[in-house]
């Protein structure tokens, strides 16, 4: 039995839900309720039996997000997320290249695993222990079968000095270890670059992902380069996995000529050419090595320099993802991120769920991994051998 009060309150719970799914849904209250009928009678009843049964109390606000987040995942989009606070002011530090949590770098090759990639040189993870090819199973008290990749990556990064305990399945050890790590300020160079050991002359160019600072940061790596008098430019895009589009942009004005970077198609088949903000076209022999894990935003530099033939891929086909994301900023602090358009290579290839295929095909032998700078001779693996030959020829 209801007191009046109570009526009062579930009503108002029902009013805020229903308000907010007639604009979100079809602009319109009237719309709502003609198009919508048996589905607003549902989402009713649904308010009025948890503000009236459920055994914990709940705000509107709470019902309110909840039905803001079920709308996004009802998108049946990886890329689209809604995001809370704390989730939506971790995505900024990582678009600005800082942010705090323990250094891993997760693959993405398996969407059903959380397998790290790596764990970032000298980081939390790093000293902890953890190797490449860990898969993570609990984070805390969470299970992260049940949770998606991005809302793991915003477990493990918090604030400065807070601990996070990571369940990690070793296969090589067949069992289970425990790792209680405390969060650290993260704040890695996107870009590294030197004169290749071996060579006198041969660039080598890192990035290792695309935040706002990355073409800043690759105009100074260069500055230093420049001065060695480079014949030509080793540009490593493997294991990225993309950022910030404008950032991509102005990169691959190092790297192409002239023209369009990408082109930007909208839901409404608008299309907009993005060019670099600056004519900075190296103009040198250029190799570019990519994998199954370049993408996003490193794809867009990989396609522009295919598609302007200004330098050759070498590596194994990309990613293919080609659909941008666009984050938008809520009340209270929350965001949502929508995929609102697909990327055309300057050619006008659509590269999403396709990859680009690299000019020379070359795998990596039999239990060879990548290896990144700072590098050794004896070190390179077949890629970077590859692409040494192929400088070489040109």
């Amino acid at each position: 039995m209801f007191f009046l009060s109570e009526r009062k309150k579930v009503l108002l719970g029902v009013l805020t839900v229903v308000i907010l799914f007639s604009f979100l849904v079809t602009g319109t209250v009237v719309g709502l309720v003609i198009s919508n009928y048996d589905h607003l009678g549902r989402l009713v009843k649904v308010v009025a039996l948890i503000k009236s049964d459920y055994l914990h109390s709940v705000t509107p606000t709470q019902l309110v997000d909840g039905a803001m987040k079920g709308m996004v995942d009802a998108l049946d989009d990886k890329y689209s997320l809604y995001l809370d606070p704390t989730e939506n002011k971790h995505m900024f530090e990582v678009i600005e290249g800082r942010f705090g949590g323990v250094g891993i770098v997760l693959s993405l090759k398996d969407e059903n695993h959380l397998s790290v990639l790596k764990p970032i040189k000298n980081s939390p993870a790093d000293r902890a222990g953890i190797k490449p090819g860990d898969a993570i199973i609990k984070i805390d008290d969470v299970d992260t079968s049940t949770i998606t990749q991005d809302k793991a990556v915003s477990l493990m990064r918090g604030k400065e000095g807070t601990k996070v305990t990571l369940g990690i399945y070793r296969e090589s050890e067949k069992k289970i270890l425990t790792f209680p790590i405390t969060r650290e300020a993260i704040n890695i160079p996107t870009v590294e670059g030197e004169i290749l050991p071996g060579t006198k002359d041969i660039a080598y160019i890192n990035i290792s992902q695309f935040s706002s600072e990355t073409d800043k940061e690759l105009d100074q790596v260069w500055k230093d380069i420049v001065q060695k008098n480079p014949k030509g430019v080793i540009l490593d895009l493997r294991y990225d996995h993309g950022g910030e589009l404008n950032a991509a942009v102005n990169v691959a004005g190092y790297f192409v000529p002239k023209g369009p970077a990408v082109y930007i198609v909208d839901k409404y088949g608008k299309t907009e050419a993005k060019n670099p903000t600056k004519n900075n076209y190296l103009g040198i022999p250029l190799v570019v090595l990519v994998n199954e894990e370049s993408a996003s935003a490193s794809e867009i530099v990989a396609g522009a320099i295919k598609d302007n033939k200004s330098g050759t891929l070498v590596g194994t086909k990309t990613f293919g993802k080609g659909v941008v994301q666009t984050i938008y900023q809520l009340d209270g602090g929350a965001g949502i991120k929508l995929t609102t358009a697909k990327y055309l290579t300057p050619n006008k290839n659509d590269i999403n769920q396709k990859g680009i295929e690299p000019d020379v095909k070359v795998e990596l032998g039999k239990g060879q991994t990548v290896v990144q700078p700072p590098y050794e001779l004896k070190d390179f693996d077949d890629q970077v051998k590859k692409a040494l030959e192929e400088l070489k020829s040109k």
